[in-house]
């Protein structure tokens, strides 16, 4: 998958980031991480390989204040389900609501015109099932609505919702247990968003939404009849391939050329007199990664320990925070909760609640 470099002047972004918000808080605690380990109703965004082992029916709800260091009305909603059907697989579906808050219009010399809100939503449906014993594979697809700010005229073309489709890919491989079979490993592989670009106005110009790829590793050690604990890492690339003006490849092409070095331009071109301009960076393919690991400790199936640590290149979106998380099983309900404490100075992300709840109707 080597490819040549590519040329861009600045961090690879795209539209509706929102679909890579991790959204449950059990992950969330074990620095962002799940690709291999995929063993709840929110596999769907994990690793949708990961709903074949799963049996039963479960409803995960999460909430969470998006950005509270900003002051924004900003909030994140993620409900999701499964349900297994004997001999066929297991099914799962999904809402992921953003609320963007209130903005106001204003014309071009600053005077309001009134208010309006923005939100992005994504309604999904995925599928797991096992192709052999410890090999199981699945897919998913979504419809992405993002209202950013229709029914607005900006340089003579009308504004409007933007639309769009996404697909996942996810393979999971759990390896034979060793150590009197106390020791499980997983790998896992997972291919998400793939789709076209997304549009939001009569313009032709439209813009990427954030492929991804996403991979890892965990192992669960069985310490004895009431004491478990969970390992892992995640290591996730944005497939997004711009060029030098901006414009984005096909995703089916960028699959395969968003593998080269990208230069990174943080300070754009120097005023006149700057001295203290720098210069254009040259970011390798993997520094372009971000990367989590966690650890989980769970005590008799009822109460669990989390946490984990989260990177991103300072070239590439600087993220870099520890994370800390809790959760309770009782029966047929659960609650987790996670946080996020920011290792960069005035870090939006400082501060970050994560709840989720979760019914589980196994039985």
């Amino acid at each position: 998958m080597a490819a040549g470099p590519a040329s861009a002047q600045i961090v690879q972004t795209t539209a509706v980031p929102f679909l890579q918000i991790e959204p449950d808080s059990r992950a969330a605690g074990m620095g962002m991480t799940g690709v291999a380990v995929a063993d709840n109703a929110a596999a769907l965004f994990w690793n949708p390989a990961g709903l074949a082992a799963q049996t039963g029916t479960e409803v995960a709800f999460t909430h969470a204040p998006w950005l509270p260091n900003l002051g924004a009305d900003l909030f994140f909603e993620y409900l999701a389900g499964r349900h297994h059907l004997e001999g066929i697989g297991t099914f799962a579906g999904h809402v992921t609501f953003l609320n963007l808050g209130e903005q106001e219009r204003t014309d071009e010399q600053g005077n309001s015109l009134g208010t309006f809100r923005s939100y992005d939503l994504a309604v999904g449906a995925s599928y797991g099932t096992q192709v052999r014993n410890n090999l199981s594979v699945g897919g998913g697809l979504r419809l992405i609505y993002s209202n950013l700010a229709s029914g607005i005229e900006v340089g003579g073309q009308e504004t409007r919702a933007g639309v769009a489709v996404a697909a996942d890919l996810g393979v999971l491989y759990r390896l034979p247990a060793f150590g009197d079979g106390r020791f499980r490993p997983s790998v896992g592989l997972n291919l998400a968003n793939m789709g076209p670009s997304i549009q939001y106005s009569d313009n032709p110009q439209s813009d990427p939404i954030p492929t991804n790829i996403r991979l890892g590793t965990a192992i669960t050690a069985n310490l004895d009849e009431y004491n478990r604990i969970t390992w892992a890492f995640d290591a996730n690339k944005l497939l997004v391939d711009k060029d030098s003006s901006g414009q984005a490849a096909p995703f089916y092409e960028a699959l395969f050329t968003s593998w080269g070095s990208i230069t990174v331009d943080i300070d754009g071109p120097p005023e006149p007199g700057e001295t203290n301009n720098q210069p254009p960076e040259t970011v390798g393919v993997f520094r372009q990664f971000t990367y989590g690991t966690g650890l989980e400790y769970w005590y008799n199936n009822l109460f669990a320990l989390r946490a984990g640590y989260f990177y991103e290149d300072p070239s590439n979106g600087n993220r870099q925070f520890a994370t800390f998380g809790a959760g309770f099983r009782y029966n047929l309900v659960g609650a987790d909760l996670s946080y996020i404490y920011a290792l960069e100075e005035n870090s939006p992300l400082a501060d970050q609640l994560r709840l989720s709840l979760t019914l589980n109707l196994n039985r």
